[in-house]
């Protein structure tokens, strides 16, 4: 996988990168129509409908546009119905109707893509600094639930979801990006990075307060891939990348956090 990234994220044009992402994120949409239950041209189709979304998007010149209004009403979006689908169990997602389900996860998907596409043409430093907020808050999470976890919260996370995850690998994730940022900043000499352009918009403190908001919001991702996985007895989206399980598996915790970016950039 590397061996394709990485030449198309360095490559000066951000076509190569685009295109490499449109790919994933249709295989994602194809798991996801698998995941709820749709035959393989089902699932195909939503694949299908998410290349087109995305197409038209790219064609339209969106990919340089600030789209704050759509920005905001993502993250809405996100923060409202993620609380709700947690709130509500693997009983509750499957309570919703099944076509409302595909609809929601392929504008979910296509959301993911404009996102990373934008934040590639704002520059690879900028999407360097976003994706790894997410793999710092996955691997903080990871160490301080495996060191902590039950010390000071007896109560899981989301036990009916994710067993395995606890409050305190949350708050590991948090002070794992607390300290990115703070180190990326002190060591930056561009201020092209994501968290420099966070501060220069709105200072330091509302960009730290961001970066625990952003956290929490991956951990939203996790649970929300976990629960649908769980509702359909799966224990990975595919297996589409051998000893990884599926795109999804990969991708879940970047869904909100990426459109959650570009709307604090537009607030």
């Amino acid at each position: 996988m590397l061996a394709i990234l990485l030449p198309a994220l360095f490559y000066p044009s951000p076509v190569p990168f685009c295109a490499v992402a449109l790919v994933l994120i249709a295989a994602a949409a194809w798991e996801w129509g698998r995941l709820n239950g749709y035959s393989h041209l089902g699932s195909l189709l939503a694949g299908f409908t998410c290349v087109v979304l995305s197409g038209m998007s790219w064609d339209l010149g969106m990919l340089e546009k600030p789209l704050p209004l759509l920005w905001r009403v993502a993250g809405a979006l996100w923060v409202l119905a993620g609380a709700w689908l947690l709130r509500g169990g693997v009983a509750g997602w499957s309570r919703i109707p099944r076509i409302l389900r595909l609809v929601g996860g392929v504008l979910a998907l296509w959301l993911a893509w404009l996102a990373v596409a934008q934040a590639r043409i704002f520059g690879i430093e900028f999407l360097l600094s976003l994706l790894l907020l997410v793999w710092v808050a996955d691997i903080g999470a990871y160490f301080a639930g495996k060191g902590l976890g039950g010390r000071f919260s007896k109560r899981k996370l989301a036990p009916a979801i994710s067993p395995g995850k606890s409050w305190e690998g949350v708050w590991g994730g948090m002070v794992g990006v607390l300290v990115l940022c703070v180190a990326w900043l002190a060591l930056d000499g561009t201020g092209l990075s994501f968290y420099a352009r966070l501060v220069a918009q709105h200072g330091l403190a509302i960009a730290l307060l961001a970066m625990v908001f952003l956290a929490a919001l991956s951990v939203v991702g996790d649970l929300v891939e976990s629960l649908i996985k769980r509702s359909a007895g799966a224990k990975d989206s595919s297996g589409l990348l051998p000893g990884h399980g599926g795109v999804l598996d990969r991708v879940d915790a970047l869904l909100p956090v990426l459109p959650l970016a570009m709307m604090l950039l537009t607030v």
